[in-house]
């Protein structure tokens, strides 16, 4: 039990979450903090939580029950269904997606309500909250804003844009017909990321992992079948960068953003270009092309670029890699160094 400021971070036993605990435990090593997570964490880096809390974010005894013991005044709500498995299972989608975020949405009023200050709340969109209608219509677009195409077609994406007007709701407009002042306390703050490529974990099968996928396969001298045409082009970025851009944002002073939605973004190749880098690397590497015209239309349907200038402006967004940097200097000698 700690009544000090804390800091809760749910889903963190995945890739994001175990790069903001390494993060937030260096930068401020006297603030304690806490996980939500169904699994636990890795030996490594349970000495730099306080506490883990092992169950669903579905599960509101297990959050009241956080409430009593920690102060929390920023949370990073990362749990969540992915886009796969949201296609497959749309039910259990919007329980998690949805109904688990407007549980942490609560959680946080109620942290803040008991505390007397807003609390920072943190949550990671995707581009999947867009939907182009036609491959014409995103030739056409160039880099897509915050504002534009917000017709998702997928689940994933439906529950991701809904969750920025919940999350925007909890922050500006809260009980706004209460009687007296406003009550929100919700600091809400929100990036949609593009795909997001990592040389750390193995890809896990989501709908933009056909550039990691390449890069493994070919590492590991094995053939590859990729799934979207050589045309596809959508937003990448790696993972360090999108670690650095979470902790930008949560530092910002709340004054300086004239949003609660950004987008961000580093470099968008098409799958070609993809393939003659990982080609050059591995002259050996058996790539051919074998489209999945279901995913070709979800990926379809995402920006082939995005608008970032906002978050740039107003909180310093600047990734450390571009497509070269990427590949280059992070992705293959570290994924080579896996295979070796």
């Amino acid at each position: 039990m700690s009544r000090k400021d804390s800091v809760l971070i749910t889903g963190a036993s995945g890739e994001m979450g175990h790069g903001l605990i390494v993060r937030q435990a260096a930068a401020e090593p006297e603030r304690p903090i806490i996980t939500l997570d169904l699994k636990p964490l890795p030996a490594d880096l349970s000495p730099k939580v306080h506490q883990q809390f092992h169950g669903s974010i579905l599960d509101k005894e297990l959050l009241a029950s956080i409430q009593t013991e920690y102060a929390v005044d920023r949370v990073y709500h990362l749990a969540a269904l992915l886009s796969t498995r949201s296609e497959f299972s749309p039910e259990l989608a919007h329980k998690v997606n949805v109904e688990g975020t407007l549980n942490v949405l609560e959680f946080t009023q109620r942290q803040g309500e008991s505390h007397g200050r807003s609390v920072i709340f943190f949550y990671p969109s995707s581009i999947a909250a867009y939907g182009l209608p036609t491959i014409a219509a995103k030739a056409a677009a160039g880099k897509v804003n915050e504002d534009e195409f917000n017709q998702p077609t997928t689940m994933y994406g439906a529950n991701k844009l809904y969750c920025e007007h919940l999350g925007r709701y909890y922050g500006r407009h809260y009980k706004q017909l209460a009687a007296g002042p406003p009550t929100g306390k919700v600091d809400f703050r929100c990036i949609r990321f593009p795909g997001l490529i990592s040389a750390e974990t193995l890809p896990s099968g989501g709908t933009s992992d056909y550039a990691p996928e390449m890069i493994h396969a070919a590492a590991a001298g094995k053939p590859y079948a990729c799934f979207v045409r050589p045309d596809t082009r959508i937003p990448f970025m790696t993972m360090p960068d999108a670690i650095d851009a979470i902790v930008r944002l949560v530092k910002c002073p709340r004054g300086s953003l004239s949003r609660t939605v950004y987008n961000i973004g580093a470099f968008a190749p098409a799958v070609a270009e993809i393939e003659d880098i990982v080609r050059g690397a591995f002259p050996k590497c058996g790539v051919i092309t074998d489209v999945d015209e279901k995913r070709q239309r979800i990926v379809d349907s995402w920006p082939a670029d995005v608008d970032d200038s906002a978050a740039r402006r107003d909180w310093g967004h600047q990734p450390a890699h571009d497509l070269a940097a990427a590949f280059g200097e992070y992705l293959i000698p570290n994924i080579r160094k896996r295979y070796s």
